[in-house]
Protein backbone atom coordinates (compact mmCIF):
# COMPACT_ATOMS: atom_id res chain seq x y z
CA UNK A 1 0.00 0.00 0.00
CA UNK A 2 1.75 3.26 -1.01
CA UNK A 3 0.64 7.06 -0.78
CA UNK A 4 0.95 9.60 -3.61
CA UNK A 5 1.53 13.30 -2.94
CA UNK A 6 3.35 14.78 -6.00
CA UNK A 7 1.96 15.34 -9.30
CA UNK A 8 1.93 12.55 -12.00
CA UNK A 9 4.46 12.15 -14.91
CA UNK A 10 2.52 13.44 -17.55
CA UNK A 11 0.32 10.94 -19.03
CA UNK A 12 -0.34 8.60 -16.35
CA UNK A 13 -3.31 7.89 -15.27
CA UNK A 14 -3.94 9.57 -11.65
CA UNK A 15 -8.01 9.81 -11.51
CA UNK A 16 -10.95 7.94 -11.90
CA UNK A 17 -14.82 9.22 -11.86
CA UNK A 18 -18.23 8.28 -12.28
CA UNK A 19 -20.83 10.72 -13.05
CA UNK A 20 -24.86 8.81 -12.01
CA UNK A 21 -28.10 9.55 -12.38
CA UNK A 22 -28.96 8.44 -8.58
CA UNK A 23 -25.85 10.17 -6.50
CA UNK A 24 -26.89 8.38 -3.20
CA UNK A 25 -27.69 5.03 -4.28
CA UNK A 26 -24.84 5.02 -6.39
CA UNK A 27 -22.55 6.11 -3.18
CA UNK A 28 -24.41 3.40 -1.00
CA UNK A 29 -23.30 0.98 -3.62
CA UNK A 30 -19.30 1.53 -3.43
CA UNK A 31 -19.23 2.64 0.19
CA UNK A 32 -20.74 -1.20 0.84
CA UNK A 33 -18.70 -3.20 -1.85
CA UNK A 34 -15.53 -1.30 -1.11
CA UNK A 35 -15.61 0.63 2.20
CA UNK A 36 -15.22 4.31 0.56
CA UNK A 37 -16.54 6.99 2.64
CA UNK A 38 -17.58 10.40 1.18
CA UNK A 39 -16.67 14.11 1.22
CA UNK A 40 -17.71 17.07 -0.80
CA UNK A 41 -15.83 17.90 -3.51
CA UNK A 42 -15.44 20.71 -6.31
CA UNK A 43 -19.14 21.12 -7.64
CA UNK A 44 -18.53 23.58 -11.34
CA UNK A 45 -19.81 20.81 -13.29
CA UNK A 46 -22.72 19.63 -10.85
CA UNK A 47 -22.93 17.97 -7.17
CA UNK A 48 -19.81 16.06 -6.66
CA UNK A 49 -17.83 14.26 -3.90
CA UNK A 50 -14.97 12.45 -3.28
CA UNK A 51 -14.41 8.33 -1.65
CA UNK A 52 -11.91 7.77 0.78
CA UNK A 53 -10.12 4.80 2.18
CA UNK A 54 -8.16 5.43 5.06
CA UNK A 55 -9.10 9.36 4.98
CA UNK A 56 -7.33 9.27 1.30
CA UNK A 57 -9.03 9.86 -1.88
CA UNK A 58 -9.24 7.15 -3.99
CA UNK A 59 -12.09 7.91 -6.43
CA UNK A 60 -15.01 10.72 -7.31
CA UNK A 61 -18.88 10.46 -8.37
CA UNK A 62 -21.03 13.21 -9.49
CA UNK A 63 -24.60 14.23 -10.21
CA UNK A 64 -26.11 14.03 -13.84
CA UNK A 65 -28.37 17.15 -14.63
CA UNK A 66 -32.15 15.08 -14.56
CA UNK A 67 -32.45 15.98 -18.66
CA UNK A 68 -29.00 14.14 -19.42
CA UNK A 69 -29.73 10.66 -20.32
CA UNK A 70 -25.85 10.03 -20.95
CA UNK A 71 -24.20 6.33 -20.68
CA UNK A 72 -23.06 5.93 -17.29
CA UNK A 73 -19.32 5.29 -17.63
CA UNK A 74 -15.98 5.08 -15.13
CA UNK A 75 -13.46 7.56 -17.07
CA UNK A 76 -9.94 7.77 -16.79
CA UNK A 77 -8.21 10.75 -16.38
CA UNK A 78 -4.66 11.42 -17.32
CA UNK A 79 -2.25 13.63 -16.02
CA UNK A 80 -0.94 16.90 -17.74
CA UNK A 81 1.21 19.53 -17.01
CA UNK A 82 -1.01 21.90 -19.41
CA UNK A 83 -4.76 21.06 -19.96
CA UNK A 84 -4.77 23.64 -22.87
CA UNK A 85 -1.79 22.70 -24.59
CA UNK A 86 -2.33 18.55 -24.01
CA UNK A 87 -6.70 19.79 -25.51
CA UNK A 88 -5.01 21.63 -28.51
CA UNK A 89 -3.02 18.60 -29.32
CA UNK A 90 -5.95 16.05 -28.91
CA UNK A 91 -7.52 17.63 -31.43
CA UNK A 92 -5.19 18.24 -33.95
CA UNK A 93 -4.86 14.30 -33.61
CA UNK A 94 -7.73 13.34 -34.49
CA UNK A 95 -9.19 13.53 -31.21
CA UNK A 96 -12.11 15.58 -29.73
CA UNK A 97 -12.83 17.51 -26.72
CA UNK A 98 -16.41 17.58 -25.23
CA UNK A 99 -15.97 19.47 -21.72
CA UNK A 100 -13.37 22.55 -21.23
CA UNK A 101 -10.53 22.88 -21.06
CA UNK A 102 -11.64 24.68 -17.12
CA UNK A 103 -10.75 25.08 -13.64
CA UNK A 104 -12.20 22.49 -11.14
CA UNK A 105 -12.56 25.76 -7.90
CA UNK A 106 -8.54 25.38 -6.38
CA UNK A 107 -8.38 21.29 -7.21
CA UNK A 108 -6.78 21.93 -10.80
CA UNK A 109 -8.02 21.83 -14.56
CA UNK A 110 -9.34 19.13 -16.48
CA UNK A 111 -10.94 18.28 -19.94
CA UNK A 112 -13.19 15.60 -21.10
CA UNK A 113 -12.20 14.19 -24.42
CA UNK A 114 -11.99 11.19 -26.94
CA UNK A 115 -9.75 9.27 -29.31
CA UNK A 116 -9.86 8.67 -32.83
CA UNK A 117 -12.20 5.44 -31.82
CA UNK A 118 -14.44 7.23 -29.27
CA UNK A 119 -13.03 6.38 -26.12
CA UNK A 120 -13.26 8.85 -23.52
CA UNK A 121 -10.56 9.88 -21.26
CA UNK A 122 -10.18 12.86 -19.01
CA UNK A 123 -7.24 15.27 -18.70
CA UNK A 124 -6.09 16.61 -15.11
CA UNK A 125 -3.75 19.72 -14.43
CA UNK A 126 -3.24 18.90 -10.87
CA UNK A 127 -3.27 21.76 -8.29
CA UNK A 128 -4.53 21.34 -4.55
CA UNK A 129 -5.72 17.93 -5.95
CA UNK A 130 -3.21 15.68 -7.21
CA UNK A 131 -5.54 12.35 -7.61
CA UNK A 132 -5.87 9.44 -6.27
CA UNK A 133 -3.78 9.25 -3.20
CA UNK A 134 -3.54 5.41 -2.25
CA UNK A 135 -2.60 2.68 -4.34
CA UNK A 136 -2.53 -1.10 -3.58
CA UNK A 137 -5.08 -1.21 -1.14
CA UNK A 138 -8.44 -3.11 -1.48
CA UNK A 139 -10.85 -0.65 -3.36
CA UNK A 140 -8.61 1.70 -5.12
CA UNK A 141 -8.15 1.78 -8.55
CA UNK A 142 -4.85 0.17 -9.89
CA UNK A 143 -4.92 -0.40 -13.58
CA UNK A 144 -6.24 1.30 -16.23
CA UNK A 145 -6.84 -0.76 -19.57
CA UNK A 146 -8.60 1.39 -22.91
CA UNK A 147 -10.56 -1.84 -24.90
CA UNK A 148 -10.87 -0.59 -28.57
CA UNK A 149 -10.98 -2.51 -31.71
CA UNK A 150 -7.65 -2.65 -32.54
CA UNK A 151 -4.60 -0.54 -31.23
CA UNK A 152 -2.44 0.24 -33.82
CA UNK A 153 -3.80 3.56 -34.73
CA UNK A 154 -4.95 4.41 -31.44
CA UNK A 155 -1.76 3.89 -30.04
CA UNK A 156 -0.33 6.52 -32.28
CA UNK A 157 -2.33 9.02 -31.13
CA UNK A 158 -1.40 8.09 -27.44
CA UNK A 159 1.94 8.23 -28.00
CA UNK A 160 1.60 11.56 -29.75
CA UNK A 161 -0.20 13.18 -27.34
CA UNK A 162 1.07 12.28 -23.87
CA UNK A 163 4.84 10.62 -24.72
CA UNK A 164 4.11 6.89 -24.23
CA UNK A 165 6.62 4.66 -25.39
CA UNK A 166 4.44 1.40 -26.03
CA UNK A 167 5.45 -2.14 -25.98
CA UNK A 168 3.36 -4.95 -27.92
CA UNK A 169 2.50 -8.42 -27.46
CA UNK A 170 4.01 -10.84 -30.78
CA UNK A 171 1.08 -12.68 -30.99
CA UNK A 172 -1.14 -13.45 -34.31
CA UNK A 173 -4.59 -13.82 -32.47
CA UNK A 174 -3.91 -11.14 -29.63
CA UNK A 175 -4.05 -7.31 -30.16
CA UNK A 176 -2.37 -5.88 -27.05
CA UNK A 177 0.19 -3.36 -26.01
CA UNK A 178 1.41 -1.87 -22.43
CA UNK A 179 2.33 1.77 -21.98
CA UNK A 180 5.10 2.76 -20.55
CA UNK A 181 6.44 5.94 -18.99
CA UNK A 182 10.25 6.51 -17.64
CA UNK A 183 10.52 2.57 -18.34
CA UNK A 184 7.80 1.90 -16.29
CA UNK A 185 4.13 0.28 -17.33
CA UNK A 186 1.28 2.76 -16.52
CA UNK A 187 -1.72 1.75 -18.53
CA UNK A 188 -2.57 -0.76 -21.66
CA UNK A 189 -4.31 -1.07 -25.34
CA UNK A 190 -6.33 -4.27 -25.69
CA UNK A 191 -7.74 -4.34 -28.69
CA UNK A 192 -10.36 -6.81 -29.51
CA UNK A 193 -12.09 -6.41 -32.59
CA UNK A 194 -15.60 -7.35 -33.34
CA UNK A 195 -16.07 -8.64 -29.80
CA UNK A 196 -16.45 -5.06 -28.69
CA UNK A 197 -19.42 -4.42 -26.60
CA UNK A 198 -21.81 -2.81 -29.27
CA UNK A 199 -23.73 -0.82 -25.94
CA UNK A 200 -20.44 0.69 -24.77
CA UNK A 201 -18.29 1.13 -27.74
CA UNK A 202 -14.17 1.78 -27.18
CA UNK A 203 -13.94 2.64 -23.78
CA UNK A 204 -11.35 3.54 -20.99
CA UNK A 205 -11.67 0.06 -18.19
CA UNK A 206 -10.86 0.79 -14.74
CA UNK A 207 -9.43 -2.16 -12.42
CA UNK A 208 -10.08 -1.72 -8.69
CA UNK A 209 -8.26 -3.73 -6.55
CA UNK A 210 -10.25 -6.35 -4.41
CA UNK A 211 -8.96 -8.73 -1.30
CA UNK A 212 -11.07 -11.44 -3.03
CA UNK A 213 -12.50 -11.38 -6.34
CA UNK A 214 -15.05 -13.90 -6.08
CA UNK A 215 -16.51 -12.92 -2.70
CA UNK A 216 -16.43 -9.55 -4.21
CA UNK A 217 -18.25 -10.59 -7.18
CA UNK A 218 -20.94 -12.01 -5.57
CA UNK A 219 -21.10 -8.69 -3.55
CA UNK A 220 -21.74 -6.84 -6.74
CA UNK A 221 -24.61 -8.88 -7.61
CA UNK A 222 -26.04 -8.98 -3.85
CA UNK A 223 -26.09 -5.04 -4.00
CA UNK A 224 -27.72 -4.72 -7.65
CA UNK A 225 -25.22 -4.81 -9.46
CA UNK A 226 -24.46 -7.43 -12.47
CA UNK A 227 -21.86 -9.66 -13.78
CA UNK A 228 -20.21 -9.18 -17.30
CA UNK A 229 -17.32 -11.45 -17.08
CA UNK A 230 -17.32 -14.13 -14.06
CA UNK A 231 -14.18 -14.37 -11.83
CA UNK A 232 -11.54 -15.89 -13.90
CA UNK A 233 -7.35 -16.56 -13.40
CA UNK A 234 -5.62 -13.21 -15.93
CA UNK A 235 -1.97 -12.62 -16.60
CA UNK A 236 -1.88 -10.12 -13.66
CA UNK A 237 -4.42 -12.00 -11.17
CA UNK A 238 -7.86 -13.17 -10.60
CA UNK A 239 -10.15 -10.67 -12.59
CA UNK A 240 -13.88 -10.05 -12.94
CA UNK A 241 -15.77 -7.44 -14.77
CA UNK A 242 -18.97 -6.17 -13.59
CA UNK A 243 -21.24 -3.15 -13.18
CA UNK A 244 -22.74 -0.98 -11.07
CA UNK A 245 -26.85 -0.87 -10.50
CA UNK A 246 -26.40 1.89 -13.11
CA UNK A 247 -24.63 -0.09 -15.52
CA UNK A 248 -21.07 1.37 -15.19
CA UNK A 249 -18.63 -1.38 -16.22
CA UNK A 250 -15.39 -1.72 -13.85
CA UNK A 251 -12.77 -5.13 -13.09
CA UNK A 252 -12.10 -6.40 -9.88
CA UNK A 253 -9.05 -7.91 -9.52
CA UNK A 254 -6.71 -9.83 -6.80
CA UNK A 255 -3.42 -8.61 -7.65
CA UNK A 256 -0.90 -12.17 -8.04
CA UNK A 257 1.02 -9.80 -6.21
CA UNK A 258 -1.06 -10.10 -3.07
Amino acid sequence: MTEAAAPRTPGTPCWVSLIVHGMSTTQDFYADLFGWEFVPGPDQLGPYVRALIDGKVVAGIGQLPPDRHLPVAWTTYLATDDADLTAETIRSCGGTVAVGPLDAGEAGRLAIASDPGGAVFGVWQAAAHVGTALAGAPGTPVWNELVTRETATVCKFYQTVFGYEAEAVVSADFDYQTLHLEGRPVASLHGVGHALPRDRGPHWMTYFEVSDTDEAARRVVELGGYILQPPREGSGGRVATVADPEGAAFTIVRSAAR
